[in-house]
């Protein structure tokens, strides 16, 4: 008999170590002219921790915005988008590593976010090295920069 019951919960664990690893989330990032507290031309959220294997939609939810990767933080060969104006995108983490993200029109007012996928960061010199482009965005920048690895 205890046998069974140990073979029974063997089973059970092993399932759920499959599920959890299977289960993928959607992480949806808002794209804002103002967040209604004084904060102007934003992702919300603007860092996201996420897993591999998640996707990540971007929705234009004021307008006019974009999403479009930061090549220069951008973990090697995991796919890089480029959304339309007014257009929800989404793409999926491939790999784990820091993300750069912005709105191509709005960059220079500091529209940018962060993913960190895992806990994994293969291009963190990625991350030190890339000097944004605008006084907002390098600040903007430097407070996403420091949640990175917490």
């Amino acid at each position: 008999m205890t046998s069974r019951i140990g073979l029974a919960g063997a089973a059970l664990l092993f399932c759920f170590a499959f599920t959890n690893v299977a289960a993928a989330d959607e992480i949806v990032v808002e794209m804002l002219n103002s967040d209604g507290d004084g904060k102007k031309m934003l992702f919300k959220p603007d860092f996201i921790k996420a897993n591999v294997g998640d996707t990540v939609k971007f929705v234009p939810t004021q307008q006019p915005h974009n999403a479009q990767s930061i090549p220069e933080i951008w973990p090697q060969g995991a796919e890089q988008f480029t959304g339309e104006i007014n257009k929800e995108v989404t793409f999926k983490i491939e790999k784990p590593g820091v993300y750069g993200v912005k709105c191509m029109p709005h960059y220079g007012m500091g529209m940018i976010a962060l993913i960190q996928a895992g806990d994994e960061r293969p291009n963190e010199a990625q991350l030190e090295a890339y000097k944004p482009r605008g006084k907002e965005s390098t600040k903007r920048f430097e407070e996403l920069k420091a949640q990175v690895g917490k």
